[in-house]
């Protein structure tokens, strides 16, 4: 059995999060752990305003209250899905820092599931958000990353198309393994192959990519463009339809070089509507 961790926000809790996690565990018969970090330091109010503003001790208590009424809610709402839904779960909250928290289950999980807009924060952030870029930097499982609500379509996880991207490079070769590995009733899904190469209309390892892809995804279409990455993959995949994920390596390049360059999941993250499941190998 597999084991998937949500991370949630209790105080801006994910119903994205909640339904993609629990289709995917209902599909592989897996254990979905809820991760809910009650973080001293976060909360749904601005503590600096409100003591700038000179607000009471009392108001701030109350506030700090109904924060607390909202996380057992939340915590409670994940349960009640899971036992709707029948599947084994369970809940781990605690009081660490939500990095912290996520990124250490992160070690005993085998996928992560999270909100691309979660920040943690009392502001809200565009994706990526600076959560999700420390997560994905020294997250140590695959992680999928869901739309928001307002974005994904009526019927959560309905997932029937997958774009595998492909450079060459051992990183993207290793996120199609772990997707295969960790989501394997999804094989039979309508499945493309896609690789851009700045240097001209060609699959790089053509023979050793298509012998590993054919034994695992048999019906995989190729489609192969000229181009920048960036520009043509946004580009393809603004053309397709509702239902679609897409599998990458993420995050290879050093901190340094992501000052100058952004990585692939953060572009995809800014113009499309669709889950990204992200592994990388260090």
């Amino acid at each position: 059995m597999q084991k998937i961790a949500a991370i949630f926000d209790g105080l801006r809790f994910s119903e994205s999060t909640l339904h993609y996690s629990i289709w995917i565990a209902k599909q592989q018969r897996a254990h979905l752990t809820g991760v809910f970090s009650d973080d001293p330091t976060y909360n749904s109010f601005n503590l600096y305003q409100l003591l700038k503003a000179g607000t009471d001790q009392a108001t701030i208590r109350q506030f700090e209250v109904e924060d607390h009424g909202k996380r057992e809610a939340a915590a409670g709402r994940f349960e009640a899905a899971c036992q709707a839904a029948g599947i084994a779960y369970s809940v781990h909250r605690n009081r660490n820092v939500s990095l912290l928290s996520a990124l250490e289950e992160s070690i005993y999980a085998d996928m992560l599931v999270v909100d691309a807009h979660e920040t943690f924060v009392h502001d809200v952030a565009k994706p990526p958000t600076r959560f999700i870029r420390d997560l994905l930097t020294d997250v140590q499982c695959p992680v999928l990353i869901v739309p928001p609500q307002v974005l994904t379509p009526a019927v959560f996880g309905d997932i029937r198309n997958i774009v595998l991207l492909y450079d060459g490079e051992p990183t993207s070769v290793y996120a199609i393994k772990m997707y295969n590995y960790l989501l394997p009733s999804w094989q039979t899904l309508s499945t493309t192959v896609l690789s851009v190469n700045p240097e001209g209309n060609l699959l790089e390892n053509k023979h050793l990519i298509k012998d590993f892809v054919r034994w695992h995804f048999p019906r995989a279409a190729y489609k192969v463009m000229e181009g920048e990455p960036e520009e043509e993959i946004v580009s393809y995949m603004l053309g397709q339809q509702e239902g679609t994920a897409i599998v990458l390596g993420a995050y290879r390049r050093s901190s340094i070089s992501r000052w100058f360059r952004e990585s692939m999941a953060d572009v995809l993250m800014q113009t499309l509507p669709f889950p990204l499941f992200i592994a990388h190998n260090k």
